[in-house]
């Protein structure tokens, strides 16, 4: 039989293209264990404390002692958790603690997101510098203003419209609707910061569609803005809901005699140990991990149902990686 020039040429081409085929399939898989090396060591980074928190949850004073016990106790109980339901007055607790961060995410939600229109589309003066001051809120330490804020709200004025020595809106959620509906409350830079991009990389056209049918700026903001902006919506909500229900600092500031998770959690403690609490650290490390837990649970419910909506909303406002 004989081969052509024409055969020799395509047998080679052939052979070439199956080499191409084996080395893009080889970067492939390797592309692949890549990723899975990748997900499964932030996937354990982040789980391991959740999985060590549980594993202590459920060892008894026994285990804590035991060399051998490292993972799985050898007395599981549940006990840590009733003890926990139980001294934290958990269905009071967290009924008021979500009606807390339902009610500030909510606030927080609207005023930052009418502030940040207002920077991302009207020019005013001193719009760059009080820009600026909403980017320094960010890198403020809270620990530097919580006296004046203590001292603010024990002797609040309203800024000099009521007599001195004002009204005392401590252990009450004013402090959190005043901080709220002023967009100074926690993080409020950062939502400001957020809905501002998002407004400025929304297309000008819709607004000017909207005046030209007649729309002033309020029915603009309300009717055309606000829907285009649900993505960005969802992540500030579920960001003001989160960090509001794990903030510490300003519950003790403002609500320290309050039924709340935060509060509660910190003297548990005390509250189950007695006197003895000092000298028992095993115990505290028990009742700390289940009360922990419990008080994580809904959050990690939360973001399990809302976990594609959340990611969603996040790959749209553009501020991943």
């Amino acid at each position: 039989m004989v081969h052509t020039a024409s055969d020799t040429n395509i047998e080679l081409t052939l052979r070439s293209i199956k080499q191409r085929r084996r080395s893009i399939s080889a970067q492939a898989i390797a592309m692949s264990v890549l990723r899975a090396v990748i997900v499964i060591g932030i996937s354990y980074v982040i789980l391991f404390p959740l999985i060590g928190k549980f594993s202590i949850s459920i060892m008894t004073r026994a285990d804590m002692w035991d060399q051998t016990v490292s993972f799985i106790p050898k007395y599981p109980t549940l006990n840590n958790y009733r003890l926990a339901y139980e001294f934290m007055k958990y269905p009071q607790a967290f009924f008021n603690s979500f009606k807390l961060a339902l009610m500030v995410a909510g606030l927080q939600l609207a005023s930052c997101t009418f502030v940040a229109y207002g920077f991302a589309r009207f020019n005013f003066i001193g719009k760059g510098f009080w820009f600026a001051l909403v980017i320094l809120s960010l890198v403020i330490p809270p620990e530097m203003i919580g006296t004046p804020l203590y001292l603010n709200f024990r002797f609040f004025t309203a800024w000099g419209l009521i007599p001195s020595p004002g009204l005392n809106l401590l252990n009450t959620f004013w402090p959190y609707i005043v901080t709220s509906i002023t967009a100074t409350g926690l993080r409020n830079g950062l939502f400001i910061y957020m809905m501002r991009q998002f407004f400025m990389g929304m297309p000008k056209d819709l607004e000017e569609a909207a005046y030209v049918d007649g729309a002033g700026p309020f029915r603009t903001f309300f009717q055309v803005m606000v829907p285009g902006a649900i993505p960005g919506l969802v992540v500030v909500f579920l960001f003001a809901f989160v960090w509001q229900w794990n903030d510490y600092q300003l519950i003790t500031l403002y609500m320290k005699n309050q039924v709340v998770l935060p509060i509660y959690l910190d003297g548990l403690a005390s509250a189950v140990l007695g006197d003895q609490w000092q000298r028992a650290p095993e115990e505290i490390s028990l009742l700390n991990s289940a009360g922990g837990l419990m008080v994580i649970a809904p959050l990690l419910v939360l973001y399990a149902v809302l976990q594609r909506q959340f990611v969603e909303s996040v790959e749209r406002t553009g501020i991943v990686g």
